[in-house]
């Protein structure tokens, strides 16, 4: 039999949309083998989601156990053992920063040994720091420095944990899922990093207040050590192996869109640090409930919208979510009311939604497969750094111009992100542009 010339199976794949210039297997190659039965769509797509929701597990458990304990440590430094507020705070920052610090290491780790080795380091290390937490609720202030050091030492290894489990999870999804599903992976493990620590933190004050810090430590032993079991199980995928890029290389690569990111993040950080005072500064009740605002208004968004990346592409989705985000600032900036000030909220957390993930995707392919997961792992750095910046600096916004102002800085953030992502995809433009249609062709010969 005589098929057809390749020529006519040419088309270009651009974010989902064919047009002429890239080579696709023909139909007949693509059917299913005769007497298997082609899953019907809706199955497909719930047997994908499965797929990907059995990695982003791994995600939910390393942030479950970050939140269990967050509302309830600086209160029991402070208070209970009697050590100063400053050391309290440090309980808390410590773990962040342990996690800043091991992020490129975690990335560099599922790249060259493997992603399920990252995961199974990261509940290891999980399953460590809530044998520390036990250990320290144990001695009972008996002597109150040896109990500090031991849950200083138990919250350092968790923000190891941190990024081991989470950077090892998330490469461990995109490898297994396909790289079309890249936007899904990071997409569902926002929403369980932000679902775990909702959870996380509310439970822990109930398990707290019934029985003491020591069953904090042994949930997160009993649920870290089950996920270690079950990571164990889980079959690996393969390590793409050759020459990494160097991680300067990766770096330079990476750092448009991760400050992107950043500056992005910022209405975020700024809403969850200081909407409190703003609203007392204002008298006015429910504070908490922008943060509700936010955190449901992010996951809707991220539920209803998980496949706008693959279709639109990265940088349209992340200019018009930047967009959306900066109006939310502005409604904050502007509020007169708590009500306002509830409807920017959630214009935030929807805009913001999809914004790492937007970011993410393009980032990711600015390096090769195989140094993929050290991309991850400095493209995160950047949320990091956005989180614990933001802090000192608004700070020093609101005592020269008050509460309010801290949304106008903000704003000027989201603004100055939408910039760099306008100039990143004008950029990539004009390189598409730039291979012909012919170039392109010729390339698939």
């Amino acid at each position: 039999m005589i098929y057809p010339r390749a020529k006519h199976f040419r088309l270009r794949y651009t974010e989902g949309r064919a047009s002429p210039g890239c080579l696709l297997t023909p139909h007949f190659m693509q059917s299913p083998s005769i007497g298997t039965a082609p899953a019907t769509p809706s199955a497909a797509s719930q047997a994908e989601l499965r797929h990907i929701l059995g990695y982003v597990y791994f995600t939910f458990v390393c942030y479950l156990s970050i939140g269990l304990p967050l509302a309830i440590l600086p209160a029991y430094v402070h208070l209970r053992m009697g050590f100063h507020a400053s050391l309290a705070g440090l309980v808390i920052s410590i773990q962040y920063i342990a996690t800043f610090l091991s992020r490129p290491w975690a990335g560099r780790i599922s790249d060259t040994v493997g992603a399920k080795v990252s995961v199974l380091w990261g509940m290891g290390a999980c399953t460590a720091s809530g044998v520390l937490l036990l250990s320290a609720a144990a001695l009972d202030r008996n002597p109150a420095w040896l109990s500090l050091t031991i849950l200083l030492a138990s919250r350092l290894v968790l923000g190891v944990g941190e990024s081991l489990g989470s950077t090892g999870a998330t490469l461990w999804g995109i490898t297994a899922a396909g790289q079309d599903n890249t936007a899904r992976v990071i997409s569902f493990n926002g929403i369980a990093t932000y679902g775990a620590m909702a959870i996380g933190a509310p439970l822990g004050v109930v398990m707290e207040q019934q029985w003491g810090l020591g069953s904090i430590g042994i949930l997160t032993i009993v649920l870290c050590g089950a996920s270690l079991v079950f990571a164990s199980r889980k079959a690996p995928v393969p390590v793409v192996h050759g020459e990494h890029l160097p991680f300067r290389d990766v770096l330079g690569r990476v750092i448009p869109h991760g400050m992107g990111l950043a500056l992005g993040g910022v209405g975020y950080s700024v809403l969850a640090t200081f909407v409190t005072l703003f609203y007392m500064s204002r008298n006015w009740n429910g504070a908490a409930l922008c943060l509700t605002a936010f955190g449901v208004a992010f996951i809707a968004a991220r539920l209803l919208f998980i496949r706008a990346i693959s279709h639109f592409g990265g940088f349209p989705v992340g200019i018009t979510c930047l967009i959306v985000e900066s109006i939310g600032v502005l409604i904050l900036w502007r509020a007169v009311s708590p009500w306002m000030a509830f409807g920017g909220a959630a214009l935030t957390g929807f805009g913001f939604s999809l914004v790492f993930p937007a970011l993410g995707v393009e980032a990711v392919k600015r390096v090769p497969e195989r140094s993929r997961g050290t991309a991850l792992g400095v493209y995160t750095v950047f949320a990091d750094v956005s989180f614990f910046l933001v802090g000192p600096i608004a700070g020093a916004v609101i005592g020269a111009f008050g509460y309010a102002s801290v949304f106008l800085f903000a704003l000027v953030c989201v603004l100055t992100s939408l910039g760099i992502v306008v100039v990143l995809a004008t950029r990539m433009g004009r390189q598409l542009s730039a291979c012909s249609p012919q170039r392109a062709d010729q390339s698939l010969l």
